[in-house]
């Protein structure tokens, strides 16, 4: 189970970005990299085309460029402050069954994420 997922809201904890917040947009586990909304923008020069109904596309575009997971930060719920991420595990009952699920938990406040 990763720490940061898809959606989550997260602060920057280094880098010329510290400080802001965003939610995540995108995790890329092979590269440890995550990418944050609003977050380590970059101009990016784009080749001129044309799309199927012939308007012409390119130029130079803003885009969220990805930044290392270790530097992010999950933020805590309730303190809207940076917090690290625990595991606990609880009994939920589905169909008749009994299963054991790992919730994530914020450390600061010790709230379910």
């Amino acid at each position: 189970m990763a720490k940061i997922k898809k959606g989550d809201l997260v602060v920057v904890i280094s880098g010329r970005d510290k400080g802001q917040q965003g939610r995540v947009l995108e995790v890329l586990t092979e590269t440890q990299r995550v990418v944050v909304e609003g977050v380590q923008r970059v101009t990016k020069h784009v080749k001129v085309g044309q799309s199927q109904r012939g308007t012409r596309t390119g130029g130079i575009e803003t885009v969220e460029a990805p930044i290392h997971i270790s530097n992010v930060m999950l933020v805590d719920p309730e303190t809207k402050k940076g917090t690290r991420v625990g595991y606990r595990t609880e009994q939920v009952e589905r169909d008749g069954r009994t299963r054991t699920v790992r919730v994530r938990v914020a450390k600061r406040s010790g709230k379910d994420i």
